[in-house]
């Protein structure tokens, strides 16, 4: 352990990072910022081209940044895994997507796992940080390290340490964002801490694995039960013919006691939609029924057909029919003013839309195409200059960037389930 405590501390130790994508990249620039050489492992080819070239692909991290630390030979990217024998250290960062049946798709980090334990080494410190169940670094990463002969805590250092990317926040980024780690023993805790600790500001270690693994899900399952439950305040809203923004910004007012939490057209991104479903699964196998995740989860998910309900109900006090009308859909990402589509409940809305017959196009300055059920949509770039084409404008995803004073001036109907028209009037406007 001290060789690579030593390594650490001189920031001389190799890091590879498996899984190069929005987790991966952002934690790969930092370490190369703070003068660890870094070699990004990938299977997509492009990304691997792009890095080697000094470009960026991911919104958050400048191309400057890249190519300044590919010209310093701080960063690159290969598709060579034998590579991994060379690291000092391997931060796995890969996806961690749900089936069909809600259960954990784990075989990313199967796959991963796989190609480190062929090039594992004596004194490697291993760091699990793709998002997943409790028990998973334990019951499933460890065996298999341990498989070719070495022992975790022993021979190797083997830890967790959840990823806390928030893609298009401008204020907390890798550095300045607290850090949590815990290791298979008290050795691989400390030796963890010390490599996030060289570039991140605050880390926090804790008892063990499992501990850390857990934190990643209680952060995300308490913002997908808190809209939940918001989402639920909307449709409660609505029956009793009240502005739930009005009544949620008055609450907000409060200051202490009251977190404001917003409702709109369901949830998406890398981590709430499903996130609490790793720990709903997990706890199920230990005949535990989490209520409030299922609760939380039934009304997020039947928003999507609520707001296309509703534009059919203001569409009919207008003499029109959903199934023949004409919708412009402004916004496909997941959140304002990123190009990520992940997860996005835009997509679920588009879909449902056409399934009663209407014709819809999407706009959205960020996410110029998108894939839906295997069908790619392009964004119409023209659309605003052709507003009037459309019987209805729904607002899915605000971005700073769009003028929606001069949506609700020009549009016929314009329905907002974002509140990007805050402080908006008119009689064609109507919110969520």
């Amino acid at each position: 352990m001290q060789k690579i405590e030593k390594l650490i501390k001189d920031r001389k130790a190799r890091i590879g990072i498996v899984g190069m994508g929005y987790v991966g990249l952002p934690l790969a620039v930092e370490f190369a910022k703070g003068g660890f050489p870094v070699t990004g492992f990938e299977v997509d080819s492009q990304k691997v081209r792009d890095l080697k070239a000094g470009v960026s692909y991911i919104g958050d991290v400048p191309t400057e940044e890249v190519a300044a630390l590919n010209r310093k030979g701080l960063l690159t990217g290969t598709l060579d895994f034998s590579l991994l024998k060379k690291m000092d250290a391997v931060i796995i960062c890969v996806p961690t997507p749900l089936r069909k049946s809600k259960d954990p798709d784990v075989s990313y980090i199967i796959a991963s796992v796989k190609e480190a334990r062929k090039y594992l080494k004596r004194g490697q410190l291993i760091v699990l940080e793709s998002t997943t169940y409790p028990g998973t670094t334990k019951e499933l990463v460890k065996p298999m390290l341990e498989s070719g002969g070495l022992k975790a805590g022993k021979d190797f250092y083997l830890a967790f340490s959840p990823e806390r990317v928030d893609p298009g926040n401008p204020k907390y980024g890798v550095k300045n964002t607290p850090k949590v780690v815990g290791g298979l023993t008290a050795a691989c805790t400390r030796l963890a801490g010390l490599l996030y600790g060289a570039v991140i500001d605050r880390v926090l270690e804790v008892t063990n694995t499992e501990t850390a693994e857990l934190v990643k899900l209680l952060e995300n399952t308490f913002r997908a039960v808190n809209i939940g439950m918001m989402n639920e305040m909307a449709l409660m809203c609505h029956r009793l013919g009240l502005d739930v923004w009005e009544v949620i910004n008055a609450a907000a007012s409060k200051p202490f006691g009251f977190m404001p939490f917003y409702p709109g057209p369901g949830i998406g991104g890398h981590c709430i939609p499903l996130d609490p479903h790793y720990l709903g699964w997990k706890m199920k196998t230990l005949n535990f029924e989490p209520r409030f995740i299922e609760l939380a989860g039934s009304i997020n998910s039947s928003m999507p057909g609520h707001v296309v309900a509703r534009l059919g109900e203001l569409l009919n006090a207008k003499g029109k029919a959903l199934s023949k009308s004409k919708v412009l859909m402004v916004g496909m990402a997941y959140k304002p003013d990123i190009a990520d589509p992940r997860e996005s409940p835009a997509h679920d809305v588009l879909i449902l839309l056409e399934k009663t017959g209407a014709k819809a196009d999407y706009y959205d300055p960020y996410v110029s195409e998108t894939d839906l059920e295997g069908e790619t949509r392009r964004s119409r770039k023209d659309a605003l200059k052709k507003i009037k084409e459309y019987d209805c404008v729904m607002i899915v995803t605000p971005h700073s960037c769009i003028d929606y004073a001069d949506i609700v001036k020009r549009a016929r109907l314009v329905f907002d389930t974002r509140n990007a028209t805050k402080g908006l009037k008119g009689k064609n406007l109507f919110r969520l």
